[in-house]
């Protein structure tokens, strides 16, 4: 079942997506509804298909064959309910092709479901088995009064193959018995090519089916007459008479009242009330089309075969046959669960102006929402109550113009953010969805989590993922109290590799900018003190000069740069620092003078002679910087 509901989700998803645009030219050229447009019912027809395809494969050979003496039904997939109620629906609501040739492709699906109908009472397809458990130990089938009720009951819902090759099995076949049985096995021969001919209006006839295809209703009555007048001319044959058998006789005959239509025969040869009704549909009324009559048949069938067990198939079909959509979509709901109504409502209002407006009426008594958001939001809470299939909620509930998006939202913020992938996954969704402040909230919510839990690194990183600058501004201030300290800190190496997370794009971090540029500065002196390289000194001040007019500088941080630069102020025997850049840190340092008389003015602790050591060396530098210059 997870296999269709993820299998359905494309399928659902392309629909809307064909509604929307259908709806939207509707609206902008006037042209007549969605459910109106010529093309709309093959849209959901090919929908259709393709969920019936995921339901099961009937397979394309016949449902029933002989592969051997002894066996009669082909072992084959096990169907479903949910299969058989889906093409039920798709039968009578959607392909408007089949109307012509209704009562074939209901023949055509009772060969395919017929075993599923009940579970303790008999059908044409229980007692087709239990005589094939029989066929083992039979010698003479004839005489066997299951073998003629098998061939009655399989000719009278149509299923001509079988009939075909179990007339077959008859003991006038047998070589050693051909001479003495030449007249029965001809009425026998002449019944079977009789029943291999029979009339059918449909389309074509798939492979192994046997019948005369007749595609048009003109040629399909002309070609019925002209058969049953061939049905009628063996029936007063004068060779019945030089039938010695006489359950074969009975038998043969009892076969050509069906295929003439009588009444009598078809209630006797059939089980279950559905296999009646069609049986009424391929031999008393053949020339039926759409829903004419046949609510009114089914009734009087349910009377004469009336059954304790309601599959769900019985009762969706009658529900069905009486043009009631309440009554479908109450037997949707309590036979077939959520998924089955979410679904199947697309095909209810293809063709139905009455189960379109129902459906999409928005009614006060459920919040304003329509009976379609309702089963929809009710199939998506489904979906969300288990670990491996809330991932496809999404796109049910954005499909729920009313309520669908803020349950939605509500969802996607209320999954779990231990995981890195779970929350890259939810991300994707947002981002399919469109919903970017969903989006950024998730990853400011990761953010938080991964820094209250010491992954500090990962905090930072969804932070800057949500360009959330307000909390990276708060880091950037925790970060501060360690600036001025010794580039072997242990605190400097532990904040260092969060600055690495930033990238090159360092605008977007807020006040981490700061940190970033002042890595960069105290990588540098470090070199530089270390006497790595001859350029090191230089780039050094410059990294100084910039961090100094750079106006993400905090101020309180002014004297620690310079602090930190004093051994580079002092270095002989040329000055690293021109005149015009030791005049602008000596104005700095006088702003910090008179910033530090506000009371507003946050200092970090540096030792006492500090700002001492900074002015002398700045006025070292520059003398020896004024001595330098041409």
């Amino acid at each position: 079942m997870r296999r269709v509901e993820y299998g359905s989700v494309p399928a659902f998803a392309l629909l809307q997506s064909r509604r929307n645009a259908l709806a939207d030219a509707a609206a902008m050229s006037r042209v007549p509804a969605v459910s109106e447009h010529a093309e709309w019912w093959q849209y959901v027809l090919e929908y259709s298909k393709t969920i019936n395809n995921l339901l099961g494969n009937t397979d394309s050979l016949p449902a029933f064959m002989i592969d051997d003496p002894k066996t009669i039904l082909k072992v084959r997939e096990k169907l479903t309910s949910l299969k058989a109620a889906w093409e039920l629906l798709e039968i009578f609501f959607v392909d408007k092709q089949l109307q012509s040739w209704l009562p074939e492709r209901l023949v055509d699906w009772l060969a395919d479901y017929d075993s599923l109908l009940t579970k303790t009472e008999n059908t044409v397809y229980r007692m087709l088995s239990n005589f094939q458990k029989k066929l083992i130990n039979l010698q003479i089938v004839e005489d066997d009064p299951d073998y003629w009720n098998g061939l009655s009951s399989a000719l009278s819902v149509g299923w001509l193959d079988i009939v075909v090759n179990m007339l077959r099995f008859h003991g006038s076949y047998q070589l050693d018995q051909m001479d003495s049985r030449e007249t029965e096995n001809g009425l026998v021969e002449a019944v079977a090519v009789l029943v291999s001919t029979m009339p059918r209006m449909r389309p074509d006839l798939p492979s192994g089916k046997l019948g005369y295809c007749c595609k048009t209703r003109p040629d399909f009555i002309k070609a019925l007459e002209k058969w049953r007048g061939q049905v009628s001319k063996l029936e007063c044959s004068a060779f019945w008479i030089q039938c010695g058998h006489q359950k074969t006789r009975d038998g043969l005959k009892n076969l050509l009242h069906i295929m003439m239509g009588n009444i009598k025969n078809l209630t006797a040869a059939t089980s279950h009330w559905l296999e009646l009704f069609i049986s009424h549909f391929l031999y008393i009324r053949p020339f039926t089309v759409g829903f004419e009559g046949m609510h009114q048949l089914a009734q009087k069938c349910i009377q004469l075969k009336p059954t304790a067990e309601n599959s769900g198939l019985t009762g969706l079909l009658t529900g069905i046959l009486s043009e009631n959509t309440e009554v479908v979509l109450a037997e949707c709901t309590k036979k077939f669960g959520p998924w089955m109504v979410t679904h199947a409502m697309e095909l209810l209002t293809a063709d139905n102006d009455y189960a379109d407006m129902m459906l999409h009426e928005e009614r006060p008594e459920f919040g304003g929402i329509s009976i379609e958001e309702l089963h929809r939001l009710v199939y998506a809470q489904v979906l969300c109550s288990h670990s491996l299939t809330w991932q496809i909620a999404p796109t049910y509930l954005s499909s729920c113009l009313n309520q669908g998006l803020g349950l939605l939202e509500i969802l996607l913020l209320k999954q779990p953010i231990q995981d890195n992938r779970l929350v890259l996954k939810t991300l994707e969704i947002c981002r399919l969805f469109e919903l970017e402040n969903v989006s950024t909230n998730i990853m400011k919510i990761a953010g938080i989590y991964h820094w209250k839990h010491g992954r500090k690194g990962t905090g930072v990183y969804w932070f800057q993922q949500a360009h959330d600058k307000v909390r990276l501004d708060r880091i950037a201030r925790q970060l501060f109290e360690h600036i001025g300290k010794s580039v072997t800190d242990d605190s400097f190496k532990q904040w260092e590799g969060l600055l690495e997370l930033l990238g090159s794009d360092i605008g977007s971090a807020g006040g981490l900018e700061f940190l970033h540029r002042y890595r960069d500065f105290k990588r540098s002196l470090w070199q530089a003190q270390e006497g790595r390289t001859g350029q090191s000194a230089r780039q050094t001040v410059e990294f100084l000069i910039q961090l100094m007019r750079n106006p993400s500088t905090p101020q309180r941080f002014w004297l620690p740069l310079l602090h930190d630069s004093v051994r580079l102020l002092n270095c002989k025997p040329c000055p690293l620092l021109n005149v015009a850049e030791t005049t602008l840190l000596l104005n700095k340092l006088q702003e910090l003078s008179m910033a530090k008389l506000r009371p507003d003015f946050s200092n970090i602790y540096l030792p006492s002679h500090a700002l001492n050591s900074v002015r002398l060396a700045l006025a070292s530098n520059l003398a020896r910087a004024i001595l330098e210059e041409p």
